[in-house]
């Protein structure tokens, strides 16, 4: 007859199983364990010794406040001769005595969360279970250990922002296993609104990393819920900061769970795919960020962006939209629900654009089915499809109320770019979003999308051609000359009219004040000459009217006498912010204070008042941000310099990631790979 084993009490060897299971990072006073991976736990019997083949256990894990076997949130399980990874198993791994070590495998699809764990009638203990890219049988699991140490472990990176023809990278503190982190992910998911509905249900769905995705997809906005952030894409952040103040997802996270789930204000796309990476890495999902330059806004899903200019080349205001840049999060996952060979990465997007399902969230849908146009399929392809491959229809709008056609060649889906494995360098990924440009395959996969548009392209236009051309050096607080280029094709004289304006712009393509313009109503080309004309952008005009973002949108608009024939040319340009220079002073050792030496030098030629620097770092700073101001002003050409001290943690390679403010120069970025010895 089985005997039921005597437990006085247990020891969840907290230490071992979580650097086992790659958890100890968010510390090793508690259990966090990972699913399909067994651990074990020390059992002190009170009385008796265990008896191979005798002994008995009952073994229930619960997860959730309406556990159900049903659901799949209960699961109760005896001792067995072995480990069974496939399913809840538990069996004894020590040799018989008074303290047995117990071995517990959970499924590899069972619902992540916090779980209680309750051994014979009366022994319970809690322990928390995510998501394990690490075990074959898990639907986010990865095989390939460099991969897993960038998109699960590693707690910065870079995001990229600028523009396609200057990425510029930006250093980000994700911080998933900073001190309470992952506990704030976890009760994301209890705020979302399926959970308030039907927590039973809810808890149930976490076991599916699809499930899982497109609820963060919706929770890392606020919009119809009580999410965590609040976009804002004006110049007014009244009652918040500006998304740019931002240098990682620890502080936002820790403000909305300290808040009542009170959003936090304000983000951008950056920041939102930033926050929803930081939750997905700390739960067990790999994840990364990826950049979309030029990226199209389709509002009515027709896969067309339409666009207007007055007779000036002036963009007039419409909802239909295209982003100077826009980021997202891919993840990485089997799509069960789907046919076969769409596994892998799956784009999902947490900044509110339009309605999924009546609620603001989209993806995740597979990088694949975006590649090989397959729109039908689940969430929101049709939406991306269109971020990377919209067509874009340009007329003019004149003064006496009547429209014309315009040629403008305008590009979509440009170096979509993500952090490289293991390095800081740009990885560009267009190839797994889209077919080279012309390709038979495009072709197909637009037909399948029915892109009508892009299937009726015209050749290329080899009559009057317009340009704009730059120099390399374009900094802020210099002047310098932009170049309207005109060259004329054709065998005949051509008369024309060229109008050359520039004004500051928004990252999402909002126009702001004009920074330089040039109307020249008598252009003359003979066949086969090439005119470039300057414009000249003073910071004088245009200082005052940059945004944060630093973009100048520069287009020139040809008007053809003779045909009557428009062209538009259109570029966006990004003045580069001056460095940060960060010197490590003394020998970076874990639990050693250190010194970094920072220093910026004014580009402007007026002085900056308000100076401050700002350091944060995974590991460095203790999970805060660390502020220091200059009691000074800081003059043209002089640099501003100050010594901040931190205690690195943790040994390996850190970021830390550094902010410049003042009254004229505002949020510049910089960073230091700091490489901490034990």
């Amino acid at each position: 007859m089985a005997q039921t084993l005597d437990i006085d009490h247990l020891n969840l060897e907290c230490e071992f199983n979580n650097v086992d299971h790659r958890t100890e990072l968010n510390g090793v006073d508690r259990l966090i364990v990972r699913r399909g991976q067994p651990f074990t736990i020390s059992v002190y019997l009170r009385s008796g010794s265990y008896q191979p083949g005798v002994s008995s256990l009952d073994c229930v894990a619960e997860t959730g406040p309406q556990p159900s076997e049903q659901y799949g949130t209960k699961a109760s399980f005896a001792l067995s001769a072995n480990i069974d990874t496939s399913c809840w198993s538990a069996s004894v791994t020590g040799p018989p005595g008074d303290m047995v070590v117990l071995s517990i495998c959970s499924s590899p699809n069972a619902p992540i969360g916090r779980y209680t764990l309750t051994l014979g009638r009366s022994v319970r203990t809690e322990f928390i279970l995510l998501f394990n890219p690490w075990c074959p049988g898990d639907a986010v699991y990865m095989d390939n250990e460099q991969s897993l140490a960038e998109y699960i472990l590693a707690q910065d990176g870079i995001i990229f922002r600028g523009s396609y023809k200057h990425p510029i990278p930006t250093a980000w503190n994700f911080g998933q296993f900073e001190h309470g982190i992952l506990d704030i992910c976890l009760r994301i998911l209890d705020m979302n609104p399926k959970c308030l509905r039907n927590p039973g249900k809810d808890y149930s769905g976490r076991r599916n990393a699809v499930y899982v995705s497109r609820v963060l997809s919706a929770m890392v906005n606020c919009n119809d819920d009580k999410g965590v952030l609040l976009g804002r894409w004006t110049t007014d952040y009244e009652g918040g900061v500006s998304p740019l103040y931002w240098r990682g997802s620890v502080e936002i996270l820790r403000n909305w769970d300290q808040q009542a789930c009170q959003p936090v204000r304000y983000g951008q796309c950056w920041v939102f795919a930033a926050v929803a990476c930081t939750v997905s890495r700390a739960l067990g999902i790999p994840c990364r960020i990826v950049t979309n330059y030029l990226s199209a806004h389709d509002t009515n899903n027709n896969l067309v962006i339409e666009r207007y200019v007055n007779e000036e080349g002036e963009l007039m205001k419409s909802k239909e939209m295209i982003w100077n840049y826009h980021c997202w999060v891919e993840s990485w996952m089997t799509r069960p629900d789907l046919k076969p060979d769409f596994n892998g990465w799956q784009a999902s997007d947490p900044t509110p654009q339009e309605k999924s399902e009546d609620v603001y969230c989209c993806g995740p849908i597979p990088v694949k089915a975006i590649k090989e146009g397959e729109l039908t399929f689940k969430y929101d392809a049709s939406f991306v499809f269109a971020e990377v491959n919209a067509d874009v229809l340009t007329y003019m709008k004149k003064k006496d109320g009547s429209t014309s056609n315009v040629t403008s060649a305008t590009l979509v889906g440009q170096k979509i770019s993500t952090k490289s494995v293991g390095s800081d360098a740009r990885e560009d990924i267009t190839h797994i979003y889209k077919y080279p440009e012309g390709s038979d395959e495009e072709r197909e996969a637009f037909k399948r999308a029915d892109h009508q548009n892009k299937l009726l392209h015209q050749k290329e236009d080899l009559g009057l051609l317009l340009s704009i051309k730059v120099t390399s050096d374009m900094k802020k607080g210099c002047d310098f000359d932009v170049f309207a280029v005109v060259t004329n094709n054709t065998e005949h004289e051509k008369h024309c009219r060229l109008v050359f304006g520039s004004c500051a712009m928004s990252y999402s393509g909002v126009l702001g004040g004009n920074c330089g313009f040039k109307d020249l109503l008598n252009v003359r080309l003979s066949p086969g000459a090439e005119r470039r004309v300057p414009l000249t952008l003073n910071y004088s005009k245009y200082g005052g009217q940059l945004t944060e973002d630093s973009l100048i949108r520069l287009a020139a608009l040809l008007l053809d006498y003779s045909t009557g024939e428009a062209k538009l040319a259109v570029r966006n340009i990004v003045l580069d912010d001056p460095q940060i220079k960060v010197r490590i002073l003394g020998e970076p050792k874990e639990n050693r204070k250190l010194a970094a030496e920072i220093t910026l030098q004014n580009p402007l030629p007026e002085p900056l008042e308000d100076c401050c620097f700002s350091i944060e770092g995974s590991n460095l700073t203790g999970g805060r941000v660390i502020t220091e101001r200059l009691g000074c002003t800081v003059g043209p050409g002089e640099e501003a310099k100050v010594k901040i001290y931190f205690t690195p943690t943790h040994s390996g390679l850190r970021k830390l990631v550094v902010d410049f403010d003042s009254n004229k120069l505002c949020h510049v970025k910089g960073y230091r790979n700091v490489i901490i010895g034990k």
